[in-house]
């Protein structure tokens, strides 16, 4: 880092950020709004990310436990069934394979949204965007700023560490995720000639070599050279980050949380604080499964006897989100969410017939809607060369990277990212008004 003097104007501050944008920018035609500042986040919230990662760490043991106990008869048979529901038979093949057996995601990034009554994460992602861009970040504020969370190296060497010894780190982007491209050649422009950038064709694997796979398991068929990885990591001679499980991909995690016959496991796996804590953070989650429930039958909290009487509920009652839950196309970058309380009663019952007709192939979930709080923020004017404030609805997506092996492995918090969208929007993503930043305490 530079021993210069920092930029003290919040002018001098946002022109010295966006002179350090890489020439061909962090992501493909998109741009945000610059704040001069970290986004500063309390003592006690700092640090239940920092223990964050450990809890979700946990949480994935327990899901590949409870995936692997279902398909053995151990736990009920339903879990893999939901689980496995529109996935070919050759990627279930590999998620149940040896080779894979006790792999787990080595990225762990949890979207939390900063809700009236504490953070609410709404997903995990294992095979997330923003990792170049949150180090980009972090590096730029740091030289601007009070330190950030994680540090200006912390995203850079974290995602280093999660590859071992191996000799040659092959990023591999796909065509559905080109976008993130430029984020990826400046991650690896830092990391060294050890780190490159492939597309698809690319087939010069050796062994020993990792790959960071930036292919979501829906898009396999669009992925030339995936057969190929995927062979070589079954027989030992790469590894791939993070592993071809898609239970990891999957939104319905929470509904299995939160599923009251799954209650005793869980307790077991988390240990009853882990598991109350938790359930505290996850928005109670539903499968939306038609299969017929008996007279006496209800769904939990909802007190509704059929899916179909989702349609009939007053706007007011429809303080839900409807979305897919994975191996879609749909499944990512807040396509194919609907959220209830936001649309004409015409609408929600398309998407509900929607998710009723696919389940089996493309299941749905509907989650608890918690509204997100107003957090204060502001971002630089360069046309009007003033700082504007601007109160915004934030969403944190901390990154946690996960080095050792077995009961060794630790997750590790290495920086924060900042959604801060403008106050009427009512679901969080990247879009050109929101506010970009790393997180301070």
């Amino acid at each position: 880092m530079s021993d210069k003097q920092p930029p003290s104007t919040a002018e001098d501050r946002a022109r010295s950020i966006r002179a350090e944008l890489p020439r061909g920018g962090l992501f493909t035609g998109q741009d945000w709004r610059i704040s001069p500042a970290p986004f500063p986040l309390g003592p006690e919230l700092a640090a239940e990310l920092d223990g964050l990662g450990r809890l979700l760490l946990q949480f994935n043991r327990s899901v590949n436990l409870l995936y692997r106990q279902s398909l053995a008869g151990k736990q009920p048979a339903w879990v893999a069934a939901w689980l496995d529901q529109g996935k070919p038979q050759e990627l279930l093949a590999m998620q149940r394979a040896a080779a894979f057996k006790n792999e787990l995601p080595r990225v762990i990034r949890p979207d939390i949204i900063l809700t009236e009554g504490g953070p609410i994460i709404t997903e995990l992602d294992s095979v997330p965007g923003g990792i170049g861009l949150t180090a980009w970040l972090n590096f730029t504020y740091s030289a601007i700023a009070p330190p950030v969370i994680g540090h200006y190296d912390g995203m850079l060497t974290g995602f280093a560490g999660i590859f071992g010894e191996a000799p040659s780190v092959h990023i591999v982007v796909s065509e559905e995720a080109q976008n993130y491209r430029p984020e990826m050649v400046w991650l690896c422009n830092q990391l060294g000639s050890r780190f490159n950038v492939r597309d698809s064709q690319f087939n010069r694997f050796q062994k020993g070599d990792a790959v960071y796979r930036f292919f979501e398991l829906f898009d396999l068929p669009q992925v030339a050279n995936a057969k190929q990885i995927f062979d070589m990591a079954l027989a030992g001679e790469i590894r791939v980050v993070s592993p071809p499980k898609p239970i990891f991909e999957e939104k319905m995690l929470f509904a299995l949380l939160w599923n009251r016959n799954l209650h005793n496991f869980w307790r077991q796996e988390l240990g009853e604080r882990f598991f109350e804590r938790l359930k505290k953070l996850a928005p109670y989650t539903w499968m939306i499964d038609p299969s017929p429930l008996p007279p006496q039958g209800a769904m939990p909290e909802l007190h509704l006897t059929d899916w179909l009487q989702l349609k009939a509920l007053s706007q007011r009652e429809r303080e839900l989100i409807l979305k897919v839950s994975g191996y879609s196309e749909k499944a990512w970058g807040a396509r194919g969410v609907h959220l209830g309380s936001d649309l004409p009663t015409a609408e929600w019952s398309a998407a509900v017939d929607v998710a009723l007709n696919s389940f089996g192939t493309s299941p749905y979930v509907l989650q608890r809607y918690h509204r997100p709080g107003l957090s204060k923020s502001e971002w630089f004017d360069f046309e009007k060369n003033v700082a504007v404030p601007m109160p915004g609805r934030v969403r944190l997506c901390p990154y946690y990277f996960v080095a050792g092996e077995g009961d060794a492995a630790r997750a590790n918090l290495s920086g924060v990212l900042a959604t801060i969208c403008p106050a009427d929007k009512k679901i969080i993503h990247g879009m050109s008004t929101a506010i970009l930043a790393p997180c301070s305490i």
